[in-house]
């Protein structure tokens, strides 16, 4: 087992679990603030995503200021000017002024990933359970592989799904919302005509029964910002009944994926539905730029904002803590909030580590239930006024 320094004058040890975005914010800021960061990531693998688009927010970009990360919106993003509404049929139902700076999960991850540095990011590591000694002021954590780390905090950054929460708040799940978001990545160079003429360049949305779909130009492949090297990243939401849903997260080598789909491993029969789909609901760009998308994937959409996110001196933050529908644009957001926050009470109470963490839970609590409510009501709203009228057949 790894001991705990016990000097005063040892720096305080930090064990995150979750190597993603999540985790590198918190083990970024805390490093930045002089504790010794280890995180654990499951995946042996590097993680990897040409997946999604996220808006930049104030919140992220404080992160990159804090961690001495200068790079500026222009080297973060991909820019758009309006915001378009379209009707089914194409035509425009409003246009307005709206500037706003898109960016990719693969952008801020490896950016995040590079300043962190190899040293202390461990992969292949997949917690079993985590034990606390109040007496000596430790947390340790035990690791399927028999492993033993000990640390004097444990951050549970470790997703929707997470191990953290699972053991010290087991009935705090998320729920199901009643419908998936569809994704899809188009190079820029292929867009289609009409994707090219209404879309490129600006935040565009159409709505129908049942359905919902936004799109936006994000960084390009190895984080590429050079016009007509950028990806157009598409979101179609869609209602699916439970049993539907199970269908489209079982995938094509018949393997249920749990709560999403990976890029090329959707079941033809759902990639031809989609098409299908597309030609009924939407307006004629979004129905092309559907239509060349090669390996679209899924995502199941969930709700979660738990009561708690303190448990001795173990923590959860990010969507281990509260999961918001992606229409508050606020995952990522929340999840930087929830870093600047702890690192700001760490560094305010040196001393006292539960003066610090209580000190930080109760807005970061409210932050969670707020996004959520917030998140519930827009996609009601957007998904449900119509009542059932449209769901998947």
């Amino acid at each position: 087992m790894s001991q705990v320094p016990h000097s005063s004058a040892a720096p305080r040890h930090a064990i995150v679990i979750g190597g993603s975005l999540s985790g590198l914010f918190i083990g970024n800021l805390l490093r930045r603030a002089g504790w010794h960061v280890d995180i654990f990531e499951r995946s042996a693998h590097t993680l990897d995503s040409r997946g999604g688009g996220i808006v930049l927010q104030p919140d992220v970009e404080e992160v990159f200021h804090r961690c001495g990360i200068d790079l500026t919106e222009s080297q973060l993003g991909v820019r758009s000017q309006y915001r378009n509404v379209f009707n089914p049929d194409g035509s425009t139902h409003s246009h307005h002024y709206a500037p706003q700076v898109q960016t990719s999960w693969s952008l801020l991850y490896s950016t995040l990933r590079r300043a962190f540095g190899d040293v202390g990011y461990h992969q292949g590591a997949t917690l079993a359970r985590v034990s606390q000694d109040d007496a000596a002021g430790t947390v340790t954590v035990h690791f399927a592989d028999g492993s033993v780390r000990s640390a004097h905090l444990l951050i549970g950054a470790d997703g929707g799904n997470s191990t953290v929460r699972a053991q010290f708040w087991p009935n705090a799940r998320p729920v199901y919302a009643g419908y998936l978001a569809w994704r899809g990545l188009v190079p820029e160079a292929e867009l289609p005509a009409s994707a090219r003429q209404h879309l490129q360049g600006d935040l565009s949305f159409a709505n129908n029964y049942g359905s919902h779909i936004l799109g936006y130009l994000v960084p390009g492949p190895g984080n590429d910002l050079r016009p007509g090297h950028r990806l157009f990243n598409w979101v179609w939401y869609r209602t699916a009944d439970p049993a539907q849903l199970a269908a489209i997260m079982t995938d094509r080598e018949g393997r249920r994926r749990g709560h999403s789909i990976p890029e090329g491993w959707l079941d033809a029969r759902w990639l031809a539905h989609l098409r299908t789909e597309a030609q009924a609901l939407l307006p004629p760009a979004f129905r092309d730029l559907v239509e060349v998308t090669r390996d679209p994937f899924a995502q199941e959409i969930r709700d979660l904002a738990c009561d708690h996110y303190v448990a001795g001196r173990a923590v959860i933050l990010g969507d281990a803590a509260a999961i918001p529908r992606p229409h508050t644009a606020a995952s990522t957001l929340k999840a930087a909030a929830n870093a600047l926050a702890l690192a700001d009470a760490l560094t305010q109470f040196p001393q006292d580590l539960q003066l610090a963490l209580a000190a930080w839970e109760p807005a970061q609590v409210a932050l969670g239930k707020a996004l959520q409510r917030r998140g519930i009501d827009t996609g009601n709203y957007l998904m449900f006024q119509h009542g059932a009228a449209g769901r998947l057949a």
